[in-house]
């Protein structure tokens, strides 16, 4: 096993490593919307008897993925019609298992659970049934309503990293874009 390139820094936090070749991550797409999964040329299968691998699993076989690699992928997704598209996805502090902070000597009481996030919408229509929308500054993906209608849901705290708190939902297959400004 090669030695990490790194050494600790004086406040004894290591800088997080990264290796020199990315996992790869294929998922080809067939026209039906069937889709395969394969990381670094290993089949990546549904769990035994869950439904095959279709479109709409792009975010659950991601996050599954991230979960199981600490560190960057780099994910190609091949189109039944030939095009393609690459990106890297890296696994945020929320996919890692949280570790409890240590109590403070003398509370017993545990800490009341936290409030759910307030979140902001924005709301798009006339993307095809069922199709990817990108919610961009992308951060996430939502699936259209069977009426051709989308929307993507966001946090303020997501919301404020764009200047112009502009947000744009757009159909992965119609083009279809919204731009707004969440309520």
């Amino acid at each position: 096993m090669p030695r990490p390139r790194y050494r600790r820094t004086s406040d004894g936090i290591a800088p997080v490593e990264v290796p020199a070749v990315l996992p790869l991550v294929v998922m080809t797409v067939d026209a039906d919307g069937s889709m395969t999964v394969a990381v670094d040329g290993t089949p990546f299968l549904p769990a035994p008897f869950a439904p095959a691998w279709v479109r709409g699993s792009f975010a659950m076989i991601l996050d599954q993925l991230t979960t199981q690699h600490p560190t960057p992928l780099r994910v190609e997704v091949r189109e039944a019609d030939g095009s393609t598209f690459t990106d890297i996805i890296t696994p945020t502090k929320s996919r890692r298992p949280a570790t409890e902070p240590e109590p403070e000597p003398g509370a017993h009481a545990p800490s009341p659970a936290p409030a759910p996030p307030e979140l902001v919408v924005l709301h798009g229509d006339g993307f095809a049934p069922g199709e990817d929308v990108a919610i961009a500054i992308i951060i996430a993906h939502s699936d259209a309503a069977p009426d051709g209608t989308a929307r993507g849901l966001l946090t303020p705290a997501q919301l404020a990293v764009s200047p112009t708190r502009e947000v744009i939902l757009l159909g992965r297959i119609s083009g279809t874009p919204t731009i707004g400004h969440p309520a």
